[in-house]
């Protein structure tokens, strides 16, 4: 073991996470605390890692963009037929992970995953930079291509023909939704004795749990 990281830790201490004080409505704490990153002018406060996998089970993760979240769930736009795309529509599930560092906190989210609709994935793309919506056109996300040039190139022709980024937007781009069935909220505490408040999805409603550290 590498002593030089094993040695790397840090005492949490700022905040703590009780249930008198939680919301029973587990998106309305997710907002609170969305809102209290963002107030803290944190880098890339919708930044998630989402976690996909194979219908055998073969994970794999990366970080996308959070662009919107309700009482449906939380959604984000990609290409469909990007490795994750591809893997969403062969098996419908998904992790979302926020890491707020300098909060100490730390969401959890599980759920299913659906696409939205034409209608709300064309309202998001029309209002991207128009670069954005090029790239869109340029990239065959997960694709193997030669250089960069390729890219380059591809977008050299679409701004030529579409200097206003005026095009509609491709089929193959829109939004995915995850429909969450756990959220857990972590806080850190003092001596790693974290604060872990786990709601699973019911019939009724939302339960909460308190997890063990």
């Amino acid at each position: 073991m590498n002593p030089a990281i094993a040695d790397l830790r840090q005492d949490y201490k700022l905040h703590a996470l009780l249930e008198a004080d939680a919301n029973p409505d587990p998106i309305v704490q997710f907002q609170t605390w969305f809102d209290g990153a963002v107030a803290a002018q944190l880098p890339e406060p919708n930044a998630m890692t989402i976690a996909t996998a194979t219908p055998d089970g073969i994970p794999s993760a990366r970080v996308v963009l959070l662009k919107g979240f309700d009482d449906r769930g939380f959604v984000f736009f990609t290409n469909y037929d990007s490795h994750k795309g591809q893997e969403l529509q062969a098996n419908p599930h998904a992790a979302l992970v926020f890491l707020w560092t300098e909060l100490e906190r730390q969401v959890r989210i599980q759920g299913t995953v659906e696409r939205i609709s034409a209608v709300d994935s064309d309202e998001y793309y029309y209002s991207r930079p128009a670069g954005s919506r090029l790239g869109a056109w340029a990239s065959v996300q997960s694709q193997v291509i030669a250089d960069r040039s390729v890219l380059e190139t591809r977008l050299a022709q679409l701004q030529t023909e579409y200097p206003n980024g005026d095009i509609a937007r491709p089929s193959h781009w829109g939004g995915f939704r995850v429909v969450p069935t756990l959220i857990e909220f972590w806080q850190g505490r003092s001596s790693r004795l974290h604060d872990r408040l786990r709601y699973q999805k019911v019939e009724a409603g939302w339960t909460i749990d308190r997890l063990s550290p």
